[in-house]
């Protein structure tokens, strides 16, 4: 994905948190929730294995040996703090990262 189209898919992105009402937590408060959610080790390595492709529940789930409610747990949490969002395509879940999922991966995780 070019730069450009990184941007736009950001912006787009940002309007449809917006328009959802998603986007309502003042910026101290959304920072803080988004580090309470990466404090969690599962948590952040799901993100980071999502990459920029998705992944459906169950791989997920298979991939850090959890049951339903803990797999339900994490992702619930990460969607929340939109760092992930999730998607269906022929009856079947899958997660993907959102921009600002991205952004954490690429600025804070590999930059370690």
């Amino acid at each position: 994905m070019t730069p450009e189209e990184a941007a736009k898919r950001k912006e787009e992105w940002l309007e449809r948190m917006k328009r959802e009402g998603k986007l309502t937590r003042n910026p101290t408060e959304d920072h803080k929730f988004g580090l309470k959610v990466l404090q969690n080790t599962v948590r952040r390595e799901i993100l980071i294995s999502l990459g920029s492709e998705k992944k459906s529940f169950e791989e997920i789930k298979e991939k850090f040996n959890l049951n339903d409610h803990m797999a339900n747990f994490h992702l619930n949490m990460l969607e929340d703090a939109l760092y992930i969002e999730k998607i269906e395509e022929e009856g079947k879940v899958y997660y993907i990262p959102t921009p600002r999922g991205e952004g954490y991966v690429e600025n804070v995780e590999l930059k370690k």
